[in-house]
């Protein structure tokens, strides 16, 4: 972990393994509620005085690291999430605008001006508003799925409007996270702005979201932890970014092929592992059949195997068990009477993009969401 920019080990260790091949990537820190605690009472001591100037500077420092260093952030990212090489590149080059447009917004005005004789009723006056953004400190939790965006996102408009963070990474995917600290404080950002815990949510209890010292509780993730946080975290500001079961919606006079590409990539990018992933792909009958032979004519075309070869499409997902629940979907589909039209079963981690037409109403696969490369068409 990293409290007010310092390295702080504890008694347990968390194995971060790579979910391809199951090698260790790195350990980390189990971090206690004591330790939650520390990182939120040095967060709340410290009185950030920095200017717009300064914080636009190290914004776009950081920005322009990132942009340095993508490669080494791509590398790292396939290793501890089992993205491929191709999304984890796009991935760390992506976050250069995160960092980039933060930086531009800063030393953007925020006080607008409006004039009052605009109508009859009106005087011959005018009205200043400014905004004051800073909350004091922010508690971010974060997901597996972008390990260096979800937390650029979060990070990012926070130092721009001078708050501090406490973040927790998910336990699966925290060496990019690290190594993002690192980054910030190498372009100039007080240590005491930002801390970084690790650990199981096991072992660290409800710390990040009832700590007394958070402002507000940004949480990425399920709908289940979502509201266990929403009824946990008291009188606090939460923000909630859940879960999304998104449709794909193709009729009669839509332009099939490209219907389909979208439907294959909106499926398979990132494993399909994305809160805008294509989820569910409603097709009107009439054009089903042709469209299924577009879709499985696309979803043959993707390489999907070792995430670190430059030419796969599409890589492992986060773990085993993820991929053995969508399996577990899969079937529940053809015991209902789905068709696979194209895919392999799960192979460990790596679940292939797979295709099933003609899939009931009542099936998991229309009703939840499926955070990986399933390809499901409703007619």
């Amino acid at each position: 972990m990293r409290i007010a920019g310092k390295l702080t080990t504890t008694d347990d260790m968390v194995e971060v393994k790579n979910p391809y091949d199951g090698s260790v990537v790195g350990l980390v820190p189990a971090a206690r509620p004591e330790h939650v605690r520390e990182a939120f009472a040095k967060a709340r001591a410290f009185k950030p005085v920095l200017t717009r100037y300064e914080r636009q500077k190290i914004l776009q420092k950081t920005a322009e690291l990132l942009f340095a260093r993508k490669e080494d952030f791509a590398r790292l990212i396939t290793a501890e999430a089992g993205l491929c090489w191709k999304d984890s590149l796009y991935e760390a080059s992506r976050a250069y605008d995160v960092w980039s447009f933060a930086a531009q917004l800063t030393i953007k005005d925020d006080g607008e001006m409006f004039s009052c004789d605009i109508s009859p009723n009106g005087k011959a006056r005018k009205i200043f508003t400014t905004r004051q953004p800073l909350l004091g400190v922010i508690s971010a939790i974060t997901p597996f799925n972008h390990p260096l965006n979800m937390v650029s996102h979060k990070l990012a408009p926070a130092i721009a409007t001078n708050n501090r963070l406490v973040l927790k990474p998910t336990e699966l995917t925290p060496l990019t996270a690290l190594a993002l600290a690192d980054v910030l404080y190498e372009a100039g950002l007080p240590p005491e702005m930002l801390s970084v815990v690790t650990g199981n949510p096991s072992t660290m209890g409800d710390a990040m979201i009832t700590d007394p010292d958070a402002d507000l509780v940004t949480f990425t993730g399920s709908v289940r932890v979502g509201k266990h946080i929403a009824n946990t975290a008291g009188y606090k500001r939460i923000v909630l970014e859940l879960g999304g079961n998104d449709p794909l919606i193709v009729m009669e006079d839509a332009d099939l092929d490209k219907a389909a590409e979208l439907a294959v990539t909106g499926a398979t990018k990132n494993s399909g592992q994305r809160c805008t992933a294509v989820k569910r792909i409603l097709v009107v009958e009439s054009v089903a059949d042709a469209f299924a032979r577009l879709v499985v004519e696309k979803a043959k075309k993707l390489k999907c195997g070792d995430p670190m070869d430059p030419a796969t499409d599409v890589g492992c997902v986060i773990n085993a068990r993820s991929a053995a629940l969508f399996q577990a979907r899969v079937d529940d589909a053809v015991s209902k009477g789905a068709k696979v039209l194209y895919g392999k079963r799960a192979e460990g981690a790596l679940f292939h993009p797979t295709v099933v037409d003609h899939i009931p109403y009542t099936c998991e696969l229309v009703h939840e969401e499926t955070f990986g490369p399933v390809i499901p068409i409703i007619r």
